[in-house]
């Protein structure tokens, strides 16, 4: 099995240099960015799994980074920065980021980061290239972005989408209506829950046969939604 593939964004080539030869020898694709804006034109390009974002760097800084990152993707990043006081850390998660390693930094303590965030999101190489999701007679097309059951094809909008795909992706796994939201729309959930059950009634109404005794997305009473391994 493949392993994932890490984007280093930082413009200290030195710094670069240590973290690839240990995620080099740990098994890992490695990528490479000296500054924010070539992050980004990669993360267009590419297949990539988890980002390591320095904060300080110049013309792009890392939070802006991390906010332009999470207006095309929900890849896990994992911050670097000299700065360690706590408002800094509150920041950098604030603008999106997963995790948050104060420099100087053991290249051991990143590497357990890097494979807690990836364990922590199911971004192991087989699912993050999984293009094609079967739930018993549901398919989820990633690539296509198309939904079918029993071989018919259902239109979804793009939040059902990726919805559908979330709880697609992580079979077993229960997901809060907050944690829907967080993950899907990109920000904090605040008053969520009604919103996301809406969501999940709208998608339930299309792919169901019948939508009051669900086949597909299961309520987890007083905890969330799933779909079933």
């Amino acid at each position: 099995m493949n392993k994932p593939t890490v984007l280093i964004v930082d413009d200290d080539s030195e710094i670069r240099d240590v973290i690839h030869v240990y995620l080099r020898n740990d098994g890992f694709r490695v990528l490479e960015a000296d500054n924010g804006y070539a992050a980004l034109e990669l993360l267009r390009t590419e297949r990539v799994q988890l980002v390591v974002l320095d904060v300080m760097m110049p013309d792009m800084n890392g939070i802006q980074a991390c906010m332009k990152i999470r207006e095309i993707s929900d890849v896990p990043i994992i911050m670097l920065s000299a700065k360690q006081e706590e408002i800094d850390k509150i920041t950098g998660l604030s603008t999106g980021a997963d995790d948050y390693v104060a420099k100087p930094f053991s290249p051991l303590e990143l590497m357990a980061r890097v494979k807690a965030q990836l364990r922590r999101f199911g971004s192991t190489a087989k699912e993050d290239n999984e293009s094609v999701i079967y739930v018993n007679d549901l398919t989820v097309d990633i690539a296509k972005h198309r939904v079918t059951v029993k071989e018919k094809e259902v239109a979804l909008t793009p939040l059902e989408f990726a919805i559908l795909e979330l709880l697609a992706r992580h079979k077993g796994q229960v997901f809060h209506a907050d944690q829907i939201y967080e993950k899907v729309w990109k920000e904090p959930s605040g008053y969520s829950e009604n919103t996301v059950m809406v969501h999940i009634r709208n998608i339930r109404e299309k792919i169901e046969d019948h939508p009051r005794e669900p086949r597909y997305i299961k309520t987890v009473w007083g905890v969330g939604y799933k779909i079933e391994k």
